[in-house]
């Protein structure tokens, strides 16, 4: 979960980078996956184009607005920044060559949709339910505006409309409005937890990782072009200059329960002391993000507020029956750290935001749809996000719980189980409610700059 909330840390980082000789091509990479721009609102589109000369007329006047890495780190920071995203569908629509669209892996082929098995996207997830056309072969594109608030998102937003519509044969499928909820000091999402509290650092960025975190991870494992943790690069979607410097972005909205939440922990605390223990076990972390490993018995918010510190644990060591940290706990399932081999393949970037309105607290559930709209970027769908989905998500059996899945974001359904180890007996909650459910997704693929305008120079029959 990535919230929309002013950012701090990288991007001072980045601006103060060294560039050396094999070092990231910053000018050439979408900003998205790299730094967030210091934004409190966004609006995502979902577009379809009706012919190839249409998606390219619509392209061409739009890549100049795209926001880069490299623009990012620096001083020169613009209201808004636009990133851009196209499936495999709107690549092919694009008129890219059939030899070329045959090169990409086959999950990103497929489409999110039609993977739905392997992500474990069943019952009330099911993409039969999805809105927004997010479903639809006919969706091919994603552009995200970020803007530093409302008013300039609207700005932005009458601006794109305007656009669209002097383009012709470009329709928008659907939009989804997001803005940060308050307090807005810290990012945190509609159940109350801290979020932003732990994030891979990318070899090469210059950026030091905060203690806990584990080792700068290599480029190659975000973006499609360089050394990964097994070597050089390899396999990559022809031809280059349309893959490199691209990322993989699998795209999901999910609805919050916070009524049914709330619900929850009434049911199982008898005080609000109670209540907030079971929710820190629900996630792993208390809300003010300070996590169970280090304080088991008792919230510490200047712990969850350190950056420093809140990440530097582990669980083998530290906490190997789950007396703090439940094994089937969210963040224990998620980021296994220790627990776990080959890690370093499974890491992913996360971005995203809030949308809609908050619930105030003792207000029973309104109906109103709120929730997460968030992105897991990658140079592998399959090895990272779906391998996080198929197994850290939904395999009742990990960490051989037997019939346990995520308690946030797991697709439950009322017949999973939560263990609580405690000596010197356990607590076992029987029959887990659906906190989360999926709206909609899809895969996109992010291009690098170069890309882009070698993708808006396309000509039919060529």
């Amino acid at each position: 979960m990535g919230i929309l909330q002013h950012s701090h840390g990288i991007l001072g980082d980045l601006t103060e980078r060294r560039e050396e000789p094999d070092s990231l091509e910053f000018d050439d990479i979408q900003h998205f996956l790299m730094a967030r721009p210091p934004a409190l609102a966004a609006r995502y589109e979902f577009l379809t184009f009706e012919r190839a000369t249409a998606g390219r007329e619509w392209l061409t006047g739009l890549i100049d607005k795209v926001g880069t890495a490299s623009a990012v780190g620096s001083s020169l920071l613009d209201a808004r920044w636009v990133t851009v995203g196209f499936t495999w569908n709107g690549l092919q629509t694009f008129g890219v060559a059939e030899t070329s669209l045959a090169t990409f892996p086959e999950e990103f082929r497929q489409g999110m949709a039609a993977r739905a098995g392997v992500l474990g996207t069943i019952g009330a997830n099911h993409p039969d339910h999805w809105v927004g056309g997010l479903a639809s072969p006919n969706l091919h594109a994603i552009v995200v505006l970020f803007a530093r608030d409302v008013a300039e998102r609207e700005r932005c937003r009458g601006e794109h409309e305007r656009y669209v519509a002097q383009c012709g044969g470009v329709e928008v499928l659907s939009a989804l409005d997001l803005e940060a909820i308050p307090p807005f000091d810290y990012a945190h999402e509609h159940f109350g937890y801290r979020d932003r509290l732990s994030q891979p650092v990318i070899e090469g960025t210059g950026v030091e990782p905060t203690p806990g975190s584990g080792p700068p991870i290599k480029p190659g494992e975000f973006f499609l072009g360089y050394p990964d943790e097994e070597g050089p690069a390899a396999g990559l979607p022809q031809p280059e200059i349309l893959s490199r410097n691209g990322s993989y972005v699998a795209y999901l909205r999910m609805e919050e329960h916070v009524g049914a939440f709330r619900d929850f922990l009434r049911a199982h605390g008898e005080t609000p002391e109670q209540q907030e223990l079971i929710a820190a076990k629900l996630m792993g972390r208390w809300r003010s993000g300070a996590p169970l490993v280090l304080t088991p018995d008792r919230d510490d918010p200047t712990l969850g507020a350190d950056s420093q510190r809140r990440n530097d644990f582990n669980y083998a060591k530290m906490d190997p029956y789950g007396y703090g940290c439940p094994l089937g706990a969210h963040i224990r399932r998620m980021n296994p750290r220790d627990t776990a081999v080959n890690m370093n393949r499974r890491k992913m970037i996360r971005r995203g935001g809030t949308y809609g309105p908050p619930l105030p607290e003792g207000v029973p559930d309104d109906g109103i749809e709120r929730g997460i709209a968030a992105f897991v970027g990658c140079a592998s769908l399959v090895r990272q996000f779906e391998f996080a989905m198929n197994v850290w998500a939904n395999d009742p059996n990990f960490h051989e719980l037997g019939n346990e899945r995520d308690p946030i974001f797991g697709t439950q359904d009322g017949t999973f189980d939560l263990t609580i180890p405690k000596r010197p007996i356990r607590k076992k909650i029987k029959g887990l409610p659906a906190f989360t459910t999926i709206r909609g997704g899809a895969y996109f693929f992010l291009p690098g700059i170069k890309a882009l305008r070698y993708l808006a120079s396309l000509r039919d029959g060529v």
